[in-house]
C-alpha cells in the first residue's frame, strides 16, 4: 500500500493566498482555539468530553469482554514472528504482554524454521522506556549496506511520527558508546560508509516546510556535532514533501546514492548524489527508483515514461543511471484490472508482486543479457501477498497469504531454484469461521464505473436486508484495500452474526495509477458516490439495510466517513470516523496537511477552493439534519492530521444541538497503537459502539 496517511516566486505567491485565506475565514470559525493542539484550554475541552463518551461506552456490560478478546488476539505468543533478514540473521519486532511496548530479537535462519526460535534480545523497549522515563515506541531501523551491522533504530515519544535515531551495533547488541544519535525530529537519515550520514531534519529556522518537512540536506561525519554539518543539498519551503536520501544496492557490489527532493506529495526530483556533487535524474516526477539487481536500476513509474506504460515496472542499466541517458525496458506492464503492489530483489532475482482484479499474484524475475525473464509462483488464489523479507546476501525469500477467513501464512522461498514456495509457519484461527463467505461483486457508480468490493457473511444470512454490517475503504493516496485476515473483526462482530465489507473505491491504487487519479484534487467527489453506490448495491441484494449499516474509516478514510455521513446520512445508521481531515478549508494549516494538496487540492486556487468547501464535512453540517450519531476518535500524539479536525467537528455538531460520541487518547500517534492495550481499548470502544447501534442492547452481558 503506498501512503499517507511520503519553489519558486509563483509557489510563494500561491502560500501567501493560502495564508491569506486563512486569517480570512478565522472570524467566522469559532473554534479555531481547538486547533491549539497542546493547549490547557483546547486539552480540559477534550477531558469533559472524554468524561462524557467513555461511561456510555465503557460501561457497557460488552465493554469488557470486546476488550478481553481483542488483547488476547494482539498480545497472543502463537503470532506469526514476521521476518526480517539482516547481518546473516532473521530479526523481528515483536510486542505481548510481557512486552508491551516491545522487543527488537533476532535469531539464526535454521532456528528460525523451527517451531518455537530460540530468541536473542537486541533491545528491548520497555526496558529502555523504564531506563529514561519514556514511552518509546518502535519506528524501525536502517542499516549500512552491505555489511549490515551498523544501524540507526528509530525511537517515537508516544508514537508521533517525529523520532529520535541512535546508532546500534548488531553484532555487539548494544547502542554504539558516543555513536550517532539524532535528536527528535520529523527527520530522514540515510547511511554512506560507517563514518558518514546524509541527513533531513529540523536544522533550525527555515529549515522546514509548511508541513513541518525538513528540505535541507546535510552530510554529518561520525563525531561531529550537528552545528558542524555540511550541506549538501537543499529544495524549498514550499515543497509538499520532505527531502531525503537513499541508497540502492545489489549483490555484485554496484551501489547508487539517490536524493530525493518531494517538490509535490507524489512527484519528485531525483538526483545522483556523489561527493563531488549531484547530478539530475531525466525521469518522471511519479517514477521512482526501487531497487537494484546485476547492475539494473529498477523503476516504478506512475507516469507515462517514453515506451513504458502507467503504472509499469522498468529497468535501466547502472551505467545509463550514472550518465544520465536512461533508456528504460518494461519489464512488467500491468493490464488495466491489474496493479504492482512491490518489488524486492535478492542475490540473483527480482521478486514481484501485483493484484488481479484485488487478487495476490507473484512473480520471480531473472535478469541476463537478452533482457528478462519470468516465471509465476503457485500461491493461494483469492488471497492477498505480500513481500515479507529479501536480502542480496542470498537467494532465500519470505513471503505471506492471508484472506478473509484464511489466517496468515508465512512461506518461504527460494528464488534462484524452481520449487514453489513452502509453507514456513501458520496462525493459529482466531475465530470460528464456519458458515462463513467471502463474495467480490460490482456496484455501479454514478458515472457508470463499475467498483468491486468484497463481503464476508454467513452462508445462511437471510436476504432481508436484517444483517449487521460494517463497511469501510480509504479512497485516496494510490493506497490498496486487499484482503486480510479478519482476526479481531472476526472474533468480535462475525462470531457475533455480523457482515463485513471492504470497498475498492477510486482514489486508491487497486487498479493502477489511473483508478487513483480518477480522484484526485476537484475529481474527487466519484470517490464518495463510488462508497455510496456499493452501500445501496448491498441493500439492492437484501445483504443489508440502512438500519443495519456501520461505517468506519482513519486518515483519509476519516474524511470519507465525514463526506459520508454529511452527503447521505439517511444511508447508515452508525459512522465510526478515526484521526481523520474534517476542516477541508483550514487543513492546509493543520500539521501536516499541506503536503497533501496533490491530493486534495488548495484554498489558494479558486476552484479547488469551491470544491474543498463543497464536500468538507465541518462547512457541510446543518441544524435540524437528521445524522447518524458518530463516534468520532482521535489522538493527542498525532503530529500528522492532528486531533484539531476531529475536535472542531464534535463542537460544531455540540453547537447545533447534534448527538454524538467524541473521545481523543493521548498516545498513540496517527496509528492509536502505542502499546497492545492502546490498541485494544480503541477496538473495544468501537466495537461497542457499533454493537449498540446496529445490534441493540447487550443482554446481560456480551
Amino acid at each position: 500500500m503506498r501512503r499517507l496517511l511520503f519553489v519558486a516566486p509563483l509557489a510563494l505567491a500561491a502560500a501567501a493566498g493560502v495564508a491569506q485565506t486563512a486569517r480570512m475565514s478565522e472570524p467566522n470559525d469559532p473554534y479555531i482555539w481547538l486547533e491549539d493542539k497542546d493547549g490547557a484550554r483546547a486539552l480540559a475541552w477534550v477531558e469533559a468530553e472524554n468524561a462524557r463518551t467513555l461511561p456510555r461506552l465503557q460501561n457497557d456490560p460488552r465493554y469488557a469482554t470486546f476488550y478481553a478478546e481483542a488483547f488476547a488476539i494482539a498480545s497472543a505468543k502463537d503470532r506469526v514472528p514476521m521476518p526480517a533478514q539482516m547481518y546473516g540473521r532473521v530479526y523481528n519486532f515483536w510486542r505481548d504482554v510481557d512486552h508491551p511496548q516491545g522487543v527488537w530479537r533476532w535469531t539464526s535462519e535454521a532456528d528460525y524454521a523451527s517451531a518455537q526460535p530460540r530468541w536473542t534480545t537486541a533491545l528491548d523497549l520497555d526496558a529502555l522506556g523504564r531506563a529514561e522515563g519514556k514511552k518509546w515506541v518502535w519506528k524501525g531501523s536502517t542499516c549500512l549496506q552491505p555489511e549490515e551491522r551498523l544501524c540507526l533504530v528509530a525511537l517515537s515519544e508516544g508514537g508521533e511520527d517525529a523520532v529520535t535515531y541512535r546508532e546500534f551495533d548488531l553484532e555487539t547488541g548494544g547502542f554504539v558508546a558516543n555513536g550517532f544519535t539524532l535528536p527528535k525530529s520529523k527527520q530522514d537519515a540515510t547511511w554512506v560508509d560507517r563514518d558518514t550520514l546524509l541527513v533531513a531534519r529540523d536544522w533550525g529556522p527555515g529549515t522546514t516546510t509548511a508541513s513541518g518537512y525538513a528540505f535541507v540536506l546535510k552530510q554529518l561525519k561520525r563525531g561531529q556535532p550537528l552545528a558542524a554539518a555540511t550541506e549538501v543539498y537543499r529544495g524549498a519551503p514550499t515543497d509538499q514533501g520532505p527531502t531525503g536520501a537513499g541508497v540502492l544496492t545489489d549483490a555484485k557490489g554496484n551501489r547508487l546514492v539517490l536524493i530525493y527532493r518531494a517538490k509535490t506529495f507524489f512527484g519528485a526530483d531525483k538526483l545522483v548524489w556523489t561527493p563531488a556533487g549531484t547530478r539530475k535524474l531525466d525521469v518522471p516526477d511519479r517514477a521512482s527508483p526501487v531497487g537494484m539487481l546485476d547492475g539494473q536500476v529498477i523503476f516504478q513509474t506512475s507516469d507515462p515514461w517514453g515506451s513504458v506504460p502507467v503504472g509499469a515496472v522498468a529497468s535501466a542499466s547502472l551505467a545509463e543511471v550514472e550518465r544520465g541517458a536512461i533508456r528504460p525496458r518494461v519489464l512488467f506492464a500491468p493490464g488495466p484490472r491489474q496493479s504492482v503492489e512491490g518489488v524486492a530483489a535478492t542475490r540473483d532475482r527480482l521478486l514481484l508482486n501485483y493484484t488481479d482484479n484485488v487478487r495476490g499474484r507473484a512473480s520471480v524475475w531473472t535478469h541476463a543479457a537478452g533482457g528478462w525473464t519470468s516465471r509465476p509462483l503457485a500461491l493461494p488464489d483469492n488471497a492477498s501477498i505480500g513481500l515479507v523479507s529479501t536480502s542480496d546476501r542470498s537467494d532465500h525469500a519470505y513471503l505471506s497469504v492471508s484472506g478473509f477467513l484464511t489466517p496468515s501464512t508465512l512461506f518461504a522461498l527460494e528464488a534462484g531454484g524452481t520449487a514453489a514456495p513452502a509453507v514456513v509457519k501458520t496462525l493459529p484461527a482466531r475465530f470460528d469461521a464456519t458458515g462463513l463467505t467471502v463474495d467480490q461483486f460490482e456496484a455501479t457508480s454514478t458515472d457508470g464505473t463499475k467498483v468491486p468490493y468484497f463481503i464476508v457473511h454467513r452462508r445462511d444470512r437471510p436476504l432481508d436486508g436484517s444483517t449487521p454490517t460494517l463497511m469501510t475503504g480509504y479512497g485516496g493516496f494510490e493506497a490498496s484495500s486487499t484482503p486480510y485476515y479478519l482476526s479481531s473483526m472476526g472474533k468480535l462482530w462475525l462470531e457475533r452474526g455480523g457482515a463485513f465489507v471492504l470497498t475498492n473505491i477510486r482514489g486508491g491504487g487497486e487498479f493502477g495509477p489511473a483508478w487513483h487519479d480518477a480522484g484526485r484534487k476537484t475529481k474527487r467527489q466519484v470517490i464518495y458516490d463510488d462508497f455510496a453506490s456499493i452501500a445501496r448495491d448491498l441493500f439492492a441484494r437484501r445483504l443489508t439495510s440502512a438500519a443495519k449499516l456501520g461505517i468506519y474509516g482513519g486518515s483519509n478514510g476519516g474524511l470519507l466517513m465525514g463526506v459520508e455521513m454529511t452527503q447521505h446520512p439517511e444511508l447508515w445508521h452508525a459512522v465510526t470516523i478515526q484521526v481523520p481531515l474534517l476542516d477541508m478549508e483550514r487543513y492546509e494549516q493543520i500539521a501536516a496537511g499541506a503536503s497533501w494538496v496533490d491530493e486534495y487540492g488548495s484554498m489558494s486556487v479558486p476552484a479547488e477552493a469551491a470544491f474543498l468547501r463543497h464536500i468538507s464535512p465541518y462547512a457541510q453540517l446543518r441544524r435540524g439534519v437528521a445524522y447518524p450519531e458518530p463516534y468520532i476518535w482521535t489522538t493527542t500524539k498525532d503530529d500528522r492530521v492532528g486531533p484539531q479536525h476531529a475536535r472542531k467537528f464534535a463542537a460544531r455538531m455540540h453547537e447545533f444541538g447534534l448527538p454524538y460520541l467524541f473521545y481523543e487518547d493521548t498516545a498513540g500517534g496517527h496509528s492509536g497503537d502505542a502499546d497492545i492495550a492502546q490498541g485494544a481499548r480503541m477496538q473495544a470502544l468501537q466495537m461497542v459502539y457499533f454493537a449498540q447501534k446496529l445490534m441493540g442492547p447487550a443482554a446481560g452481558g456480551s
